[in-house]
């Protein structure tokens, strides 16, 4: 099968989740991805058990490596893989690898086609360059939060995004360097930060900012959009989504057999639904209160209504077309068993180009990567001797 990355070395020294994910998005693509961790426990996703769902979202496809950077065997160890590697990628506070002297003028030195990624939460300096930073910080700072989060019942609620959003900027400016190198035969230094991600992440409100000078509130794109959430009968949810296209509302005030909402002078034109976007959701929600959604499901489908059900994860796992796209897979580990998986929602020439393994056990590939590089048995023994590798 054609890896799209194959024979690209990535070499990972990070944790949690925007770091891993540049490495995990690299992986899918066929990159051959070596997370180094420390040996006393590895990423702090493992949790308890070593395999925790954390870590399985984000480290799939990987080797392990466990071994401590921390101290000055470890680092030259780290130095000799980064002299092979394509790619580096930490998520360190800035200046750690540099105090470990693994940041990027050393290893460049070593390998001048090397690209590194670095991921921080404010960048390598200003004000804020010490702080720690986790999702929720960079979604406060960058003004994401603000779109989703009611001041008068605030409520951080989902998934790590802001992470992972960084991640997918990591991962796309890693492509590009990687691109460019094969012009200039240098590799680059990538810089990516959270709270930036989650600015350009943002690109359509800052816009609407930009123009009103107003921050727009958390309704501002839903109402432009005709966006609902709607309870039906049997407690079960359904989004609708009609977008501007006049004949998708002509359809659902037919499906919901309320053709007088069409002459309502709050809601004859799209400005008007915009303007009365609560008292809209209102009379909607009223209506679908009246059918369970499987017959919603069934009428707004035949009317050609922008629809879906608001599934659980259950039910996504079940749904018809989900199962013929192929998005879930299971690997099977020598040690953990039957291991399930989502597959990158890329298709390259029709297929998912992925054949890989499932999350690694902490340190499960040390030996095979270090006598990769040369690493003797004799000095493998005295490292472990020392606790540097496990």
């Amino acid at each position: 099968m054609t890896r799209i990355l194959g024979g690209i070395r990535v070499l990972e020294a990070a944790n949690f989740v925007s770091g891993p994910y540049v490495g995990q998005l690299l992986a899918d693509l066929g990159a051959q991805v070596t997370k180094i961790e420390n040996p006393r426990g590895g990423d702090p996703f493992r949790g308890a058990s070593g395999y925790g769902p954390d870590f399985l979202s984000y480290n799939p496809h990987k080797q392990s490596v466990a071994l401590d950077i921390s101290k000055p065997a470890g680092a030259a160890i780290f130095k000799r893989l980064a002299a092979t590697a394509d790619v580096v990628v930490e998520n360190f506070r800035p200046g750690v690898m540099d105090k470990l002297g693994l940041g990027w003028a050393e290893l460049s030195s070593l390998n001048p086609r090397l690209v590194y990624c670095a991921v921080t939460g404010f960048g390598q300096d200003g004000p804020y360059r010490h702080r720690p930073a986790f999702d929720s910080v960079a979604g406060g700072i960058s003004g994401f939060l603000s779109q989703f989060v009611d001041p008068e019942q605030p409520q951080i609620v989902g998934p790590a995004v802001s992470d992972a959003i960084t991640g997918l900027y990591g991962c796309y400016g890693v492509l590009g360097a990687l691109l460019e190198r094969e012009r200039s035969g240098r590799g680059r230094r990538v810089d990516v930060t959270m709270v930036e991600s989650m600015i350009a992440f943002l690109r359509q409100p800052f816009a609407s900012f930009f123009v009103s000078g107003k921050t727009p509130s958390p309704l501002e794109r839903p109402s432009f959009s005709s966006c609902f959430a709607l309870l039906c009968a049997d407690g079960k949810l359904i989004a609708v989504h009609i977008s501007t296209p006049e004949k998708f509302w002509e359809a659902l005030t037919a499906a919901v057999e309320r053709p007088e909402l069409r002459g309502d002078p709050r809601f004859a034109t799209r400005r008007d639904r915009i303007a009365n976007f609560r008292a809209l959701t209102a009379e909607l929600a009223k209506s679908f209160l009246l059918k369970p959604r499987g017959e919603w499901m069934a009428l707004l489908d035949r009317l050609d209504v922008p629809f879906a059900p608001i599934n659980d994860f259950q039910e996504v796992m079940g749904d018809p077309q989900i199962a013929h796209l192929g998005t879930f897979r299971t690997y099977t580990h020598p040690e953990r068993g039957e291991v399930p998986v989502i597959n990158p929602p890329i298709l390259f020439d029709g297929k998912h180009e992925i054949d890989g393994a499932a999350p690694p056990a902490l340190g499960e590939h040390t030996a095979a990567v270090l006598r990769s590089i040369g690493v003797s048995e004799a000095e493998m023994a005295a490292l472990r001797a020392d606790k540097i590798i496990v």
